[in-house]
């Protein structure tokens, strides 16, 4: 990742937007899967200025997103990488849980 990146520039503390925790999973699995960062620095952009009050108002911005159990799933880079997410719309929270190739998300462990 190079210095001066987008989510090194986004501050975590504004209250009036969603509050991801945590942008150090995006940025550990950017440094691996260096394709993935785009992606990841505009859905974290995003999500970071969203007031999503449902499900409904995501799939306005990521219309693949799904309901597994508790978690969001959003596709990330098409349908390379999905970033799997609970999301607190009451308190504006975003928890990230998972980042995974498409071929991990398949095998499932991830639901245990």
């Amino acid at each position: 990742m190079t210095k001066g990146s987008h989510f090194e520039k986004i501050t975590l503390c504004q209250v009036d937007h969603m509050h991801i925790i945590s942008l150090k999973s995006l940025i550990e699995f950017s440094q691996k899967h260096a394709d993935a960062f785009t992606p990841l620095d505009d859905w974290y952009r995003t999500a970071k200025s969203a007031k999503w009050k449902n499900l409904v108002e995501v799939r306005e911005f990521y219309p693949h997103a799904d309901l597994v159990g508790k978690y969001t799933v959003f596709n990330i880079k098409g349908n390379d990488y999905r970033l799997i997410v609970e999301i607190n719309y009451r308190k504006q929270t975003i928890y990230i849980r998972f980042i995974l190739t498409h071929s991990e998300y398949d095998r499932g462990e991830w639901k245990t």
